[in-house]
């Protein structure tokens, strides 16, 4: 198998990272392959003209359109020109090309025809809000928008009850009270930072235990890109299986429904839901007395 550097053929695509808010924060080798690039890849032409205008960078033509609707069917296109010796430039509106934006389709496709696939690094609002979160940055977890659908979003929930690492996730402004109060109920004294606008006039970041936090966004009109900072879970001691039948049992004798029974003992002792079920089943199998 034969290895590629970046530096070793002329056909490339490169991930560019672009500012997140601030222009000051584009970085010299990423306004060089700008420069020289025979093609650039971008959200929102419109939007990215702002950028190669306030640094006097000509296009002649080579900004192209790369966005959620058509990345699947311009993955060929690009491939061909990255075959074809083309240094092939991808950029989103903000921050980290494929990072819950268009991008990683492209990647994919170019380095599956083993073809050179680089970056050029810099600004990402993940990165970013962690590092102004106050929270535990060696161990984090990236899951991007919060579903929209209620029971997804419980599922997803559900496992962050049990996630020892830092969370972060995008929320829309016109969610964002809705997601907090959601969790705030689940796990109220948990940590969280809510980022928004990072490097732009009004950034903004606000701290505090979900409760509170939730309570100062229902409150107000909070607008903007959001970035939120979830704490991860705390460890809990091991609980044995006997601890959990006897507390299934007590639920089932008092006249609570299997599924019932099983969600409160497995969120109340930390144990999974899977064996919590499996236990109750036995218990159930076993006669209630």
């Amino acid at each position: 198998m034969e290895i590629l550097g970046s530096n070793q053929v002329a056909g490339q695509l490169v991930v560019v990272a672009t500012p997140l808010g601030n222009l000051g924060d584009i970085s010299r080798r990423a306004l060089e392959l700008f420069a020289s690039a025979d093609v650039i890849y971008c959200e929102d032409t419109r939007h990215s003209r702002t950028l190669f205008s306030a640094n006097d960078i000509p296009l002649r033509g080579r900004l192209k359109s790369l966005h959620e609707h058509n990345e699947a069917s311009q993955c060929a296109h690009i491939v061909e020109r990255v075959r074809n010796g083309q240094l092939v430039v991808v950029i989103s509106d903000a921050g980290t090309p494929g990072i819950s934006d268009p991008g990683s389709r492209v990647v994919a496709a170019v380095a599956e025809a083993g073809l050179v696939v680089t970056t050029a690094p810099g600004p990402s609002a993940v990165i970013a809000a962690l590092s102004i979160s106050g929270m535990a940055t060696e161990r984090f977890c990236m899951e991007g928008f919060v579903p929209r659908k209620h029971g997804e979003r419980e599922t997803l929930y559900e496992q962050w009850s049990r996630e020892p690492r830092t969370i972060v996730f995008y929320e829309s402004p016109q969610r964002l009270a809705t997601t907090l109060s959601e969790l705030a109920e689940k796990f109220p004294d948990r940590r969280v930072a809510v980022a928004r606008e990072i490097t732009k006039l009004h950034e903004e970041v606000i701290r505090g235990t979900l409760a509170d936090v939730a309570l100062t966004v229902a409150a107000r009109d909070v607008l903007g890109e959001i970035v939120v900072v979830l704490d991860g879970a705390q460890p809990t001691a091991m609980v044995d299986d006997e601890s959990v039948r006897i507390a299934l049992r007590e639920q089932l004798e008092s006249g609570v429904s299997l599924r019932d029974a099983v969600s409160s003992v497995a969120d109340a002792l930390g144990t999974s839901h899977r064996t919590a079920y499996q236990l109750a089943l036995e218990v159930r199998a076993g006669g209630i007395s």
